[in-house]
């Protein structure tokens, strides 16, 4: 059983990355090495419980894979980045959590070690410091590992924003097990435009400061480094597990929001207010399982 997790990913021509890493990766794929979507979590999950040792104190390299896809005419990639992930997800546990109780679970040395890996990752990704990558909107100025990563990840839900950058007409959706799953794929392009559409429709209903116009302000940067012709998916993972079949063909989630966007551009707040509502309510069924687990 895959984690219950649910994903966004950026897929990647091969010119987007620099020489030498266009070069591995032709090696890797020529060589068949691509891991499939299906196995994808289960392996990430067993690479990361390995590397972390029985004590949980060390963090070595892991094996350097990715998702591929074919768009076109063309193969496209999604790195893992699979220790830079590994490491957020250290420092992240132990947010909100007194020291003392963090410590029991993340011990000290492997979040030193975890703040070493981000700190090196950060170097190594900054164009006045480190390799520059090509097709990039935004060279010129300084990269950070949050928008070099990939794939980001929400366990159990997927956050209401990242619906904006999908419609309901791009899923793919299948119920048989090994291949369950629901995906959402749209072009960079698309994705970007909607975004940013929500954006400005947040900014001027909600504020400039408000928590889900920040965090869609975030997503709208770490979208825009990365290559025109990428490839953006939403993937449901393993929640998909969690939700009856007739649920899994209904979902309308990406409609849903952009109703509600639609309502906030017209200023109907009690609008948008019921279908956010009728949002969440939904996802809540799937949330409230981690606490019954």
């Amino acid at each position: 059983m895959p984690p219950f997790t649910a994903y966004l990913r950026v897929y990647e021509p091969l010119i987007a990355f620099e020489r030498s890493r266009q070069h591995h990766w032709r090696q890797y794929l020529a060589a068949g090495r691509a891991v499939p979507q299906p196995m994808g979590p289960a392996r990430q999950r067993e690479l990361a419980i390995a590397a972390l040792g029985a004590g949980w104190t060390r963090l070595p390299q892991l094996p350097d894979e990715a998702y591929s896809l074919v768009d076109g005419e063309s193969t496209l990639i999604c790195p893992w980045d699979l220790r830079v992930q590994v490491a957020r997800g250290v420092l992240t546990a132990r947010q909100g959590v007194p020291d003392d109780i963090a410590d029991a679970f993340v011990p000290p040395a492997l979040t030193a070690a975890a703040e070493q890996i981000l700190a090196e990752w950060q170097a190594a990704t900054d164009p006045l410091g480190g390799p520059v990558r090509t097709g990039s909107r935004a060279t010129g100025s300084p990269l950070t590992h949050d928008q070099l990563l990939h794939e980001q990840n929400s366990p159990w839900s997927v956050p209401v924003r990242w619906f904006a950058f999908v419609e309901y007409d791009e899923r793919r959706v299948a119920l048989a097990p090994p291949e369950r799953h629901l995906r959402y794929r749209t072009s960079i392009a698309r994705a970007r435009r909607r975004a940013h559409r929500t954006l400005a429709i947040l900014r001027r209903a909600l504020g400039e400061r408000a928590p889900v116009t920040l965090a869609m302000e975030s997503d709208v940067r770490w979208l825009e480094e990365f290559h025109p012709r990428s490839v953006v998916e939403l993937d449901y993972g393993g929640l998909v597990h969690l939700i009856g079949d007739r649920d899994l063909l209904d979902d309308d989630s990406p409609q849903l929001v952009a109703d509600a966007i639609a309502a906030l551009a017209r200023n109907d707040a009690q609008s948008a207010g019921e279908m956010y509502s009728r949002l969440l309510d939904r996802w809540r069924v799937v949330q409230l399982q981690e606490r019954r687990n």
